[in-house]
């Protein structure tokens, strides 16, 4: 079988203002994130797949996140099956954080990756 390459992008790609979505775990998210984006935990994915729909409801592209790139690549290839326009963010919140891209946490702390 011939599977199609998973499409993926460099944090430099991913515009400020596009629609992020973070499956990393509760601790990681808390430790350091990017501003605006969306949290479900890859383990809460499936239960929570409506929010993600609800948020790119209007075509827009996910830019899938974890902290390294293996949980978020394995999400980005079951939105694409679904037919949702998604890509995984090469490198995750290390190269993100790595490349000076801003983080925020939600208590204001300084942002880190766990």
């Amino acid at each position: 079988m011939n599977f199609a390459p998973l499409p993926s992008v460099d944090v430099a790609q991913v515009p400020l203002d596009g629609l992020v979505l973070d499956v990393r775990e509760n601790d990681e998210w808390a430790a350091g994130h990017v501003e605006g984006a969306l949290h479900i935990p890859m383990s809460d994915f499936v239960a929570r797949f409506g929010e993600l729909t609800e948020a790119a409801g209007d075509g827009r592209r996910v830019h899938v996140m974890c902290r390294v790139g293996g949980r978020s690549a394995q999400v980005t290839q079951y939105l694409v099956q679904q037919g949702i326009d998604a890509v995984n963010i090469d490198g995750g919140m290390l190269a993100w954080d790595g490349a000076g891209r801003p983080m925020v946490t939600d208590d204001g702390a300084s942002a880190f990756v766990l």
